[in-house]
């Protein structure tokens, strides 16, 4: 009976790849394999990897150190953050598929390139960015905690979403300055339930990494409430700040 419910299964699995053929996450072209891209995607695509600032994780270009200047020079709260890609076209178009156009297939393509960068021990513990509830009716997701599910699944670690909460909502943080952007977030967020955070290693996951005031707020009240250390793990980072304003 396994073994026929087996072929079954595979029997399902090839008429829908023949039907429905896997398609490039970035332009839709056809590729060979789910969540992956096709090649003129990825040659659009920076990587981040694990190759910058052992801290924040920015590119360090034509230098030997392995903490940037700014991470030597005042210690960051998140203790380690990686990204998977630069915010640029492909990924802008992911995040933007996930997001507004509702394919939530784009949170497993993100977590496929998030998980290899990912640091976890026995106390650790997934925590997506959350959204305010006003933001999260109106949307109806949070792309955040779609990602984190995804990443839970494949590192085989605890997810609570609702281990950090949002308890006040904010303006849109686009085009503000840093000293704005970190004044907009000052006590927007709360942990509930202190014993679920005290001791453990929480991992923040989100979809784009800006400038780190929110990710930055949520990691001051996990420590507060008694979290070990806190990480960082995103999809794609702003390493041009620029790109913002397109």
């Amino acid at each position: 009976m396994n073994a026929f419910s087996r072929i079954l299964r595979e029997g399902a699995r090839f008429a829908v790849d023949f039907a429905l053929p896997p398609r490039c996450a970035g332009c839709g072209s056809i590729v060979a394999e789910m969540h992956t891209f096709c090649s003129a995607c990825w040659q659009g695509v920076t990587w981040c990897g694990d190759s910058g600032c052992q801290q924040c994780g920015m590119p360090l270009e034509a230098t030997d150190e392995h903490s940037c200047g700014r991470c030597q020079a005042k210690p960051p709260i998140i203790a380690r953050t990686r990204a998977a890609m630069e915010y640029g076209d492909v990924a802008r178009s992911l995040v933007m598929k996930l997001k507004y156009g509702r394919k939530v297939g784009a949170a497993e393509t993100m977590a496929t390139f998030m998980s290899p960068l990912a640091e976890s021990g026995p106390e650790s513990i997934l925590a997506p960015v959350p959204l305010h509830r006003s933001r999260l009716w109106s949307r109806g997701f949070n792309q955040s905690a779609l990602i984190a599910r995804s990443l839970a699944t494949r590192l085989g670690i605890e997810v609570s979403n609702d281990l950090v909460k949002r308890v006040r909502r904010t303006r849109p943080l686009r085009g503000m300055g840093i000293t704005q952007r970190n004044r907009e977030v000052a006590r927007a967020f709360a942990v509930p339930e202190r014993e679920k955070v005290d001791g453990r290693h929480i991992l923040l996951i989100d979809d784009v990494l800006t400038s780190g005031s929110t990710s930055d707020a949520c990691a001051k009240v996990l420590l507060k409430a008694g979290a070990s250390r806190v990480d960082l793990l995103c999809f794609a980072r702003v390493v041009r700040p620029s790109i913002l304003v397109r």
